[in-house]
Parts: structure tokens; C-alpha cells; sequence
């Protein structure tokens, strides 16, 4: 499979493999009393490097033509970010379906492709599929940070019994 090179001088395989390494798709919950479901749920796909990588941080906004830069205090690095679930299922999931990851990282993407997509249909304000929602997104990332338990959000779905 050919890839030619886009206008900012990226090869898409490129983008790719950089995301196999240092990218991350993630996505939160929070508890928002007034949602009626009770629960937010926000899909996030980013890349973190050091602040001399900044450029290339700037060249990949440019290459998905969405998102933003910006310092993350957290870790002290430059983090490339797209919350927009419109951005996400029509400029990012595209790119990652045409040239796909390769390694541990592309049963993360697949889940994370099922939820944006449930996301842009709304599909996270039913409380079935919402737990869909929860499950998929808590098989991804397993060594990642929590904010909530999964329980907890389970629970406020009614679905676990204290």
C-alpha cells in the first residue's frame, strides 16, 4: 500500500507508528447530575512528546486538520489533542482505518471507534448502551489512570447492587 505524503510533509505511515508508540485513545466519564442519565462521556484521542517536539506536535494538528496543542502539566509535556467526537469519526477513526496500528495498540482503536461512533449517534444517553459504552471503554488502556470505578458508574445506572 502506497502512502503519499500530505501537504505538511507527514507520511501517513509515519503518523501512524508515532501513534503506535505515543499516542493514546481514551475516553472519561464524569458524574454530571444534570444529565438525565447522570452520566458524561467524553471520547479523547492525543499524543504527548517533549517540548522540542513541539513542531511535529503543531504538524500533526495541521495533518488531521482538528484539535489542538497545548502544555500538559500533568506529565510536563506537549500533549496534541481532539475531543470533538465530529472530528474524531470523520477525520481521525478515517485515517487509522486506512492505515491501520499494528501492535497492542489496535484493540484499543477498535473499541475506541465502536464508542465514538455510538457517541455521535447519541447512543451514550440510553442506559444500555451506555453500559456498552463503560465496558468497552474500560477493556482499553488496562494500566491507565481511573478517575471512577467502573462499579460506580454501574451503579448509577442502577445496575450493581451495593
Amino acid at each position: 500500500m502506497e502512502a503519499s505524503v500530505s501537504e505538511d510533509g507527514l507520511n501517513p505511515w509515519f503518523v501512524t507508528g508515532l501513534v503506535e508508540g505515543e499516542g493514546c485513545f481514551s475516553v472519561s466519564f464524569s458524574f454530571r447530575r444534570r444529565l438525565k442519565i447522570g452520566i458524561e462521556t467524553r471520547p479523547s484521542f492525543s499524543i504527548s512528546l517533549h517540548k522540542r517536539d513541539l513542531p511535529l506536535l503543531q504538524r500533526l494538528r495541521e495533518f488531521f486538520g482538528c484539535g489542538s496543542v497545548r502544555y500538559s502539566r500533568s506529565d510536563r509535556t506537549y500533549k496534541y489533542e481532539v475531543r470533538s467526537v465530529k472530528d474524531l469519526v470523520t477525520k481521525v477513526l478515517p485515517h487509522f482505518e486506512e492505515y491501520p496500528l499494528q501492535g497492542s495498540k489496535r484493540d484499543d482503536f477498535e473499541n475506541f471507534a465502536l464508542i465514538c461512533k455510538k457517541v455521535r449517534a447519541n447512543l451514550h444517553m440510553n442506559r444500555r448502551h451506555l453500559r456498552e459504552i463503560i465496558e468497552l471503554a474500560y477493556q482499553m488502556n488496562p494500566s491507565g489512570k481511573r478517575r471512577h470505578k467502573k462499579e460506580d458508574l454501574l451503579k448509577v445506572l442502577g445496575e450493581v447492587v451495593v
